[in-house]
Formats: C-alpha cells, sequence, structure tokens
C-alpha cells in the first residue's frame, strides 16, 4: 500500500519549489529596494475593510464623494473572493451583504462591518496556512501577497520582516510549518512601547523653546542616556529629543520618529527673522539596541531613468508640462506623506486628465489613475524579460546566450526571452526571484489578457486608492488616515514607472503623455488578438 505523501505545510523551505517561490516573493515584497516590478502593489484585505469602514466619516463630510465609495466597495469585494484568509463560513457571506449595501455613514451595516473587524484579524494569517494543505491550495504567489500585506499593515517594518524571512530561508531545516508559525506570532505580536533618542546638531533656542519640555534632553542629559545603554562614544550633538513611540520594532520605531522630525521640522520653518534650522544628526538610538538607526527611512521607489538614459537629467524646460510634473512628484520619494500624495496625485493629473473631454468631466478625475495604470501594466512585462534576459548565466553558453548577444536594445533582449519562456526553452536562473518572475511571465505569455487585465485591476486600484488618501490630506486635512502609510508604500514605485514611461516617449517619440494612454488601453484591449502588439511592445 502507498505511503500518503506528507503534509505541504512539511516541506522544507529550501528544497521544495512552492516553498522556495513562496520564500523568494516574501523577500521581493519586504526589501526596500525591489525592483518596481517585483514590489508590493496591494494592501491587505484586514486593512483595505478598515479603509471601507473609515470612509463613512470622510463621506459624511463630503471629502470623499458616494461614487467613489461605491467603486472602491465594488472592487474590495472583487478583491475579497478569492480571499482563503476570510475561511469558507458564513462570515463571507455576510462581508459580501455589507458591501453591497454600500455603507452609508450612519447605517447599521457600517456598524456591523466595524464590529467584524477584530473578528476577521483574529487567525487571518493562520486561516492561509491551513488551506495550503488542502485538495486546492493557494499559488505560492498570492500566499506571499496575503502574509506581505497583513503583517506590513500591522505594523511591522519592511527592514524587520526582511531580515525574518532570509533568516528563516537561510536555515536548511527550516519548512513552511514553521514559517506560518513565526509569521503567526509576528502577526498576533502587540505594541510595545520603545524609547528613541533623535540627537540634534543644531536646535536654535533650545534654551528658551525646548528646556521646559518633557522629551528635552540638553547635551549633558543625553550623554548620560549614551552612558546608560553602554554607547561608549555618542554623537556629537547640542541636545536631543527623548520619544516613546508605541510600535512593533526598532526599525518601525524609528521610521515614526522621522516623521516626528519632520513636524518639528515645519514647525521651525514659520520661525521669523532666523535662519538657523533644525539640523538632525542624522541617526536615532533605541534603548536596548546598541547600533544606530538611520534617522531617514529609504526612498520610496519612484525612479525615473529615461532622465539618465536619454541624458536630459539637466535639461530643465520652463512651462513645459512634464518638467511641471516631475517637480509636483518630487515629494514622493522621501517628503512627508501629506506632500508626496498632494504632490503625486497633482501630477498624475496635470498630465492625464483633460477637462476638455466631455467623457472625462462625466467620469470625473479619478479617470488619471485608469489611465496611468494602462501605462504602467503595459510596461511590466518588458521590464521583467528585461531583466531575466540579464540574468541567463549558463554555465556554458547556449543557443540562448548567442542570440542575446547579438540583441542591439533591451526590446529585443527582451522579445528574445518571451520567445524562449513561449517555447520552452530553458533559462538558466541562479536566484529563487528570478525564478519566480518567470513563472508569471509563463502566465502571461499563455493568457495575455486576463493575466493584465488582473494585473491592470491591481494597479488601478493603488493609484485610486492614493487618489482617495489625497482627497483625505487636501479636502480633510487630514494626515492620519488608516491607509495614508500604505497607500504610499505601493503606489510611490508605480507612479515612477508611468512617469517614467511618459518621459521616455515625448523625449524620443514625441507623444504627449494622453496619446501614450490611449495606446496603452488600445494595448490592454488587443492582448493576446493576432491583431495586437507582442508582449514586448505594448507601449509601442
Amino acid at each position: 500500500m502507498a505511503r500518503p505523501n506528507p503534509p505541504r505545510s512539511k516541506a522544507l523551505l529550501g528544497a521544495d519549489p512552492y516553498a522556495r517561490h513562496l520564500v523568494a516573493r516574501l523577500q521581493d515584497f519586504f526589501a526596500d529596494t525591489s525592483p518596481w516590478p517585483r514590489r508590493l502593489w496591494e494592501s491587505g484585505s484586514v486593512l483595505a475593510l478598515r479603509e471601507a469602514a473609515e470612509a463613512g466619516d470622510w463621506v459624511r463630510m463630503r471629502v470623499l464623494s458616494p461614487g467613489a465609495v461605491s467603486w472602491y466597495l465594488r472592487e474590495l469585494e472583487r478583491h475579497l473572493g478569492p480571499d482563503r484568509g476570510l475561511g469558507e463560513s458564513r462570515l463571507r457571506k455576510e462581508l459580501t451583504s455589507l458591501l453591497r449595501t454600500g455603507l452609508e455613514p450612519d447605517s447599521r451595516e457600517r456598524r456591523r462591518l466595524v464590529q467584524l473587524l477584530p473578528m476577521i484579524q483574529d487567525g487571518y494569517l493562520a486561516r492561509w496556512a491551513v488551506a495550503v494543505d488542502t485538495d486546492r491550495p493557494p499559488s505560492p504567489e498570492r500566499l506571499a501577497r496575503a502574509i506581505a500585506t497583513h503583517l506590513l499593515d500591522c505594523g511591522h517594518s519592511s527592514g524587520r520582516l526582511h531580515r525574518w524571512a532570509r533568516g528563516l530561508s537561510a536555515r536548511p531545516e527550516a519548512t513552511l510549518e514553521d514559517l506560518f508559525t513565526q509569521m503567526d506570532q509576528l502577526a498576533e505580536q502587540e505594541d510595545r512601547d520603545i524609547e528613541v533618542l533623535v540627537p540634534f546638531i543644531s536646535v536654535p533656542e533650545h534654551q528658551s523653546l525646548a528646556a521646559h519640555l518633557p522629551e528635552w534632553r540638553s547635551p549633558q542629559a543625553a550623554a548620560a542616556w549614551f552612558a546608560e545603554q553602554g554607547i561608549g562614544t555618542p554623537p556629537r550633538h547640542n541636545g536631543a529629543f527623548l520619544y516613546t513611540f508605541p510600535a512593533k520594532d526598532p526599525v518601525a520605531a524609528a521610521r515614526i520618529a522621522s516623521r516626528q522630525v519632520q513636524r518639528l521640522d515645519a514647525r521651525r520653518s514659520y520661525s521669523r527673522g532666523s535662519r538657523k534650522r533644525l539640523v538632525p544628526e542624522g541617526r536615532v538610538w533605541v534603548a536596548g539596541v546598541a547600533d544606530p538607526l538611520p534617522l531617514w527611512p529609504p526612498e520610496r521607489g519612484v525612479n525615473v531613468l529615461s532622465l539618465e538614459r536619454e541624458k536630459t537629467m539637466y535639461a530643465v524646460s520652463q512651462n513645459d508640462r512634464i518638467d511641471e510634473a516631475l517637480e509636483l512628484a518630487a515629494p514622493l520619494n522621501a517628503g512627508p506623506a501629506a506632500s508626496a500624495v498632494a504632490g503625486g496625485w497633482a501630477a498624475i493629473e496635470s498630465l492625464l486628465y483633460h477637462p476638455g473631454d466631455k467623457a472625462d468631466a462625466e467620469q470625473g478625475r479619478a479617470v488619471a489613475a485608469d489611465r496611468l495604470a494602462a501605462i504602467i501594466t503595459c510596461s511590466w512585462p518588458r521590464a521583467e524579460l528585461t531583466a531575466l534576459s540579464y540574468r541567463h548565466a549558463p554555465s556554458t553558453p547556449d543557443q540562448l546566450v548567442a542570440r542575446l548577444r547579438e540583441c542591439v536594445s533591451n526590446r529585443q533582449r527582451s522579445r528574445v526571452v518571451a520567445d524562449a519562456l513561449a517555447e520552452g526553452t530553458p533559462i538558466a536562473l541562479e536566484l529563487a526571484g528570478d525564478m519566480a518572475a518567470a513563472e508569471r511571465m509563463r502566465a502571461v505569455l499563455r493568457a495575455p489578457h486576463p493575466q493584465l487585465g488582473d494585473v491592470h485591476r491591481t494597479v488601478q486600484g493603488a493609484l485610486r486608492r492614493l487618489y482617495r488618501q489625497r482627497n483625505i490630506v487636501v479636502h480633510g486635512g487630514n494626515t492620519a488616515a488608516i491607509a495614508l502609510d500604505s497607500a504610499l508604500r505601493t503606489a510611490a514605485p508605480l507612479i515612477g514607472a508611468g512617469l517614467d514611461r511618459v518621459v521616455h516617449a515625448h523625449l524620443t517619440d514625441h507623444v504627449e503623455p494622453l496619446f501614450l494612454a490611449a495606446r496603452a488601453e488600445n494595448s490592454l484591449a488587443l492582448a493576446g488578438d493576432p491583431l495586437g502588439p507582442h508582449l514586448t511592445a505594448l507601449l509601442e
């Protein structure tokens, strides 16, 4: 009698293809330096439901329109459909029925959703783990997105989560079950009070403006704090602020400190008659952690590489719409959240909304998000295929290597790799992340229209979320909405990719943004059709 196969959760992370794919994508999602095609483009389901519940307040205040919320609720229902974290019980049906009511601001349905949220969050990832050992396991791609979005939305820093995933994958004996156990622990972890010291090189008028504050530490008091922490050589400073933040981990606390310093700097900008500015030392020290952490978090990944490739980085034009858009979007990379969402959306709308188009006026300004989403979606396959063309490294040069050497452009290289994947030609890839990317591209080549449609909806959702957050900031005057950080994390790299394509089309072919968007929309409609463009030429 044949022995039954062991449960998939017992598979070794380093040996099982499913597990390798899962861990590779987790590392992609948690790394602050991942290229935009491999980043996380979604928020988690629990946060999305919290955002839906919060939206009622903004509708009541006329910050968000009922139409915008109705669109979001329809998309949220579609997003929750395959979510295994909701289980197979009546909970899923209850959620669907509540979302379909529209969740009016003062409705009983909205109150019921608020009461359901703790039940949904409790055990959410555990239900995903159970699904892995069923006859219908989730794809490793979908499972990785569920784990990553949920843990990030819980408040863990991306740096801490990346170290966790990388460290676990380096253990030869680690199994999927180990990963599930630890992810449950992370999901259930409560915030703890974390003490963070932020030293400053310059704090103007600190004796009169800061000395009375309980969080202020004079140079002598700060030196004493460093001594208590066993730090023998503290940095040169002229005083510090000592804060206590509720956070999941030291890196998360350090990032809260950076936002606090941004607020301090904003206040200082209102001083009169003084050119002296706040000058932070640039690092923070967390109680119980020996090494300092950077004060400023990593940039958000908004890269417009066409400015470098076309050697136009310093060729600034006056009264040029694209230059103005780039200026507006500049805070997206490292600016305060409020400035980032306001400037980022202003750039998108200025390029991709036309007030003279009657359909635009009827549909509303969110159409700019849909157009940018089409441009980004069309640029995604070629970006991934080009990256894979440089990863093919067989021990002995093969025919694919020879074909790639003959290419004179990245467009040609991406086409060669696409043909190889479609023909089933082996590609010699060493990294699990590259292997996962190759699997995604094979799926797109097999079914271009539905696969690109899924990507387009995901990107569209990320950009429309940014638009809603922009309205909350600009019209509601609020910088603490529940989805603000998530919206920036997901949308910023995508906007960079879209702006890069807009700039490239303008510089090389003199194609205006609205016409590029029309080209992208045509390509998505004809993807996979014999008369449609090839997957590597969707924006050509």
